[in-house]
């Protein structure tokens, strides 16, 4: 693929950066994608492997060394074509996936591996330009109606499969936007929102239908425990769905963040990333909040060291914060990986963030001991955090001791990754769940299905946290297994 001897004669180039005065000005994409001559160039250093291991280190399966081959060629329509035909959004991959494929690619052994993610952006974003993403209507209706509740990359990608095979499907969404975590999670800098509406505008041109603002569950909805973030305006209840529909998918999200129950956790100005950065994304969607929280002219601590904290970093420094500090439990992982004992697996080492380069202090293997509350007009709120050091020896994690500090905080914000489901969606529906509280379901041939007749789930909710890719992989297999249970065989792709 590609040419021949490109690995040995061309370098990897990576995408490029806006300045980071320029980026904080606003909340849009500052990524600078590699141009068509470029992206050539790096589809160049295909190997022809032979046995091309991004193919399996890519969740979707999306067939890489062909549309590399196809970009070195200058045929993008046919690149398009086939990265289409494994992934359903490569606009969002493109952007926001971390690109496991490419830990995986053969030419990572012993130098940099192709700029797979590259490739597929410079793909997709070109398809849109020359208005060859088009809706693709079935030719012919089965009758046949399913619900499909949740509007993330799970739910989006099955609805769109399930639609292309004639079912009418319907979509329903808690909140008022479409998107899920990919609208009300990931900061617009990351990716404009502009991407999915053009998305849900062909799904409808598809013959989709969405439902915005509608929560699926018991009369009474969430209950008063939970600390979801619920938009909703009315609620359907699954009785209803269950007499109105011939098979339904849980494809919502692992919306239930990790706590952290140390002594101060009610202080005021201690709070979820996921209820920080939703706001954000709604205020740049043009929507008035009452009490915006921001981060303006505070001492910040974000606590968590993956993606979600990143990007409360990254948002943290568009308000305008005095300083940002986060926390990592872990000790710092090494800057270059071993890479012939790691590959094709993903390594462990340091990454560093577009939003860590725009100004962040990084601790490892630090824990939080208490939340420092004020006196005076600080009464109540949160004006420090007490931290001690940790070290790690045989896998266990010991308090240095003596290592206790304080620091100051005046916003700190909860970024420990997301541990479950909503459960009274679950509950309502009787879904018997795993150890995790994870919907249980199979993934065996025609899987995906529940304990209970006609009720598949997919996403999140039935694998816990994970990558976007990985929910577009599992809403495309949930729609066949869904597909096949409605018509007794299924020609949608696995």
């Amino acid at each position: 693929m590609g040419k021949t001897t490109g690995f040995m004669e061309y370098g990897r180039l990576e995408e490029g950066y806006k300045s980071v005065p320029e980026r904080l000005k606003h909340y849009r994409e500052f990524v600078i994608g590699l141009d068509g001559a470029q992206a050539k160039v790096q589809a160049a250093r295909c190997m022809d492997c032979g046995t091309p291991f991004c193919n399996n280190g890519c969740p979707v399966n999306n067939i890489i060394p062909d549309f590399n081959d196809l970009v070195y060629q200058s045929d993008w329509k046919s690149a398009f074509t086939v990265l289409s035909s494994t992934n359903n959004f490569p606009e969002f991959t493109g952007r926001i996936c971390p690109a496991p494929c490419e830990a995986a690619c053969v030419l990572n052994v012993n130098d940099d591996a192709v700029g797979i993610k590259s490739i597929e952006h410079a793909i997709i974003d070109k398809a849109w330009e020359n208005d060859w993403v088009q809706p693709q209507p079935a030719a012919q209706q089965t009758g046949k109606k399913v619900a499909v509740v949740g509007a993330g990359p799970a739910g989006l990608a099955a609805a769109q499969q399930l639609a292309r095979a004639g079912h009418s499907v319907t979509v329903f969404e808690k909140n008022d936007r479409v998107g899920g975590l990919l609208r009300y999670g990931i900061p617009d800098f990351k990716m404009e929102k502009s991407h999915i509406d053009r998305r849900v505008a062909q799904m409808q041109a598809e013959g989709v239908s969405f439902r915005t603002g509608v929560l699926v569950a018991a009369k009474d909805g969430l209950g008063a425990n939970s600390k979801v973030t619920n938009w909703a305006k009315e609620t359907v209840t699954p009785e209803q769905l269950s007499a109105e529909f011939d098979a339904v998918l849980l494809s919502g999200g692992a919306e239930q963040s990790r706590d952290l129950p140390v002594p101060g956790r009610d202080l005021d100005g201690v709070h979820f990333a996921m209820e920080f950065l939703p706001q954000q994304n709604k205020v740049n969607a043009g929507d008035k909040l009452k009490s915006q929280l921001r981060a303006d002219g505070k001492h910040v601590i974000v606590i968590g060291g993956g993606d979600t904290g990143s990007d409360c970093v990254g948002t943290s420094n568009r308000h305008g914060a005095a300083s940002v500090t986060q926390f990592e439990l872990m000790p710092q992982p090494p800057e270059v990986e071993d890479r012939p004992l790691t590959w094709p697996y993903w390594p462990i080492k340091l990454r560093t963030s577009s939003s860590h380069d725009e100004g962040c202090t990084r601790e490892f293997a630090i824990a939080t001991k208490e939340f420092i509350a004020g006196t005076g007009k600080n009464k109540g709120r949160v004006v420090g955090v007490k931290t001690v050091r940790l070290q790690w020896e045989g896998g266990k994690m010991t308090e240095v001791p003596g290592s206790e500090q304080t620091l100051q905080a005046d916003l700190v914000l909860l970024a420990m990754g997301f541990v479950s489901p909503v459960a009274p969606v679950l509950d309502a529906f009787g879904v018997d769940k795993d150890a995790r509280g994870n919907a249980r379901a199979s993934t065996d041939e025609g899987g995906y299905a529940t304990n209970v007749a006609k009720v598949f789930a997919a996403g999140d909710m039935r694998r816990g946290q994970s990558l976007v890719v990985w929910a577009i992989r599992e809403g495309r297999q949930a729609a066949r297994a869904i597909d096949q249970f409605l018509m007794g065989s299924s020609e949608l792709p696995r």
